[in-house]
Formats: C-alpha cells, structure tokens, sequence
C-alpha cells in the first residue's frame, strides 16, 4: 500500500499566498485600457482575438502552479510503501480422511451429497481459514497412504482434496490405526508447538497391522494430539448398491467404534467428535479450529523516501516558460 506524507507540512501555509496572487492579478487588470490613437477605427472594429490573446491570462496559471510545486516541494513530500512483518507459532496439522466405500453413504445433508463430498467441503473450509500452519493429508481405507506433505501452499493442498475419491473395492476397508501412524510419521520430527492430526471416519478399524490405541500410544508419547470425529448418521441408513441389474438399495446399521475413536483422542488429550449431520461436522471443525488457534502478531513498517525533486523540476519548469512567454510571445508594450 503507497502512503503519502509531507516531512515539513507547515511549508504548505505558503500556498494561502496564491489566492492572494490571484486577488491581486484580478485587481490590477480590472478595468485597464490601452490607448493607441488610429485615423480610422474600422478596421479594429472588424478584428477578432486571437488565440494567443484569449491565453494571455495563462501566465498567471503558469505562475501560480509553478510557486505551488516550489512550495510543495519545500514541504519535502516523501512516498512509503507498507512493509507487514507476520510472526507466529505455527501448528502442523495431519488431516486424516476416511475413503472407505462406507463414504459413499448419503445420510448427512438429506441425501444430496455423500459423506465424502460433505467431508471435502468442510474440510476445505477449514483450510481456508488457516493461515500460518502448515497443513497436510493422509487418506486410508483398508491401506493408508499421504495425500499431500505438511505445506503452507493452500492451494496444492486443496487441489489435492478435491482429487480425493472413495477407495477401489481391491483395497476397501477401515485402517484406522494404519492411518494415525502414517500422519504421525509426518509429524514427528516437525518443531511446531502444537502437532495436530484430525482423524475422520465413519467405521469399525477391520484392517492394517496396527491398532488405533497401539498408535494413539504412539502418538501420545511424541506430543501429537488427535481429534477424532465419527460421522454418519444414527441408526439404520439405506445404503446404494450398483449391480447388473441396476442400482439397488440395501438396509445397513450404522457402525462407529466410538468407545475406541474416544480412547485415541483421550490418550493423547485431544477430543472426540460425532457428527449426524454436516451442521454440525462444520460446527465440530470450527471448534477444533478454535482450539487450535494460531497467535499471530503483525507489525507494520514504512520505508518512505524522498519525492520532492519532482515537484521541485516541474515548479522550475513553469515558471521558466512563464518567464519565456511574458518576454517573447506575450511581451506587452510599456
């Protein structure tokens, strides 16, 4: 942002003296006349002003711009630019996202979208209103791989989120522990404060090598926090299955370990989270962000420097043409 300011402002007192210039330029030309005696005044009478003689009051423009500039340029006016310093204790976040075929589900927003696309969405929110953490991705199903490394380039980040899909049926399942060791090994030699994974899913761990409490024990003993949030709805959803014959509907009952998903989060002292609905899994990302919430402070510096010798050129530059003018082309008689 460009910041104007004048170094000596009382200078521009002086500029109260061009109104008076003009008062007395005004006053001595009221009712002046020439007096030249001719034999025949009918040739006068049939002459038009000339275009040089409808300028002459010009010089006094000249003038008086050419005295502001001078005295604008006493004023020393300088330019600065604003210079904003952003200091702040990062948090690194491992968002973990479930892409099981369970995602697929529609039970969050009266059947519009899937779990996963309602999931995608307020996790981008969430995204958006980060500003110095650095961020990164790990989905899993019955594996657990990283989307994306922690990074401050929220835009990779969220490009890689909406190329996020439901999982293939050759590696469909719920590898829950899998996938907090997996966004653990991303933090762990991170030097944040604060190291966060939000963990996301809608089922039962039924796959990987490691138990979710097995890796919130390891989470815990390296300072990672997890937040974990169960989604689906209660009860009985009917689920879409697509075969030959069509796509057909198939009654199924809703299965969240959330006594196990509340052990993770308790063991490394973070929360955990149901959400029937995307009301309130935006909700349960808004208090997580405020939980984790960066202190930013903000400084503000302005590197002026020095525009007076434009003003001081083009004054100069007047009121030589001024003076230029009144001795050549607007030269009157005594």
């Amino acid at each position: 942002m460009q910041n104007i300011r004048f170094e000596n402002p009382e200078w521009l007192l002086l500029l109260l003296l061009l109104p008076v210039l003009l008062y007395s330029y005004a006053r001595a030309h009221r009712g002046r006349r020439s007096s030249v005696q001719f034999s025949d005044l009918g040739v006068l009478r049939r002459a038009t002003a000339s275009l040089w003689t409808k300028l002459r009051h010009g010089l006094l423009v000249l003038k008086m711009l050419g005295l502001g500039c001078l005295i604008a340029a006493m004023a020393r006016p300088q330019a600065g630019r604003e210079v904003r310093e952003i200091s702040g204790e990062g948090i690194d976040i491992m968002l973990t996202l479930d892409i099981s075929s369970s995602m697929e589900l529609n039970d969050l927003d009266e059947g519009q979208k899937s779990r996963l696309q309602v999931a995608k969405e307020v996790v981008a929110d969430f995204i958006a209103g980060r500003h110095s953490d650095r961020i990164g991705m790990v989905v899993f199903a019955g594996e657990s791989f990283t989307q994306c490394p922690l990074t401050l380039d929220y835009r990779v980040l969220l490009e890689f989120l909406e190329g996020v899909e439901i999982a293939g049926e050759e590696w469909d399942g719920t590898a829950i522990g899998m996938a907090l060791i997996n966004a653990c090994n991303r933090l762990r030699d991170s030097e944040a404060e604060s190291r966060v994974i939000i963990l996301l899913t809608d089922g039962v761990n039924n796959a990987g090598e490691v138990e979710p409490l097995t890796a919130a024990e390891v989470a815990a003993a390296v300072g990672i926090r997890v937040y974990a949030i169960g989604v689906g709805s209660d009860g009985e959803i009917r689920r879409p299955v697509r075969g030959i014959f069509g796509t057909r509907y198939q009654t199924v009952e809703v299965e969240i370990d959330e006594e196990t998903l509340q052990e993770v989060a308790a063991r490394t002292g973070g929360q955990y989270y149901r959400a029937t609905s995307e009301e309130k899994l935006e909700a349960i990302y808004r208090e997580i962000g405020e939980l984790e919430a960066t202190e930013i402070k903000s400084s503000i510096h302005l590197n002026y420097s020095e525009r007076f010798a434009y003003f001081l050129y083009v004054g100069l530059g007047l009121l030589l043409l001024e003076m230029l003018l009144a001795h050549t082309r607007f030269r009157s008689l005594p």
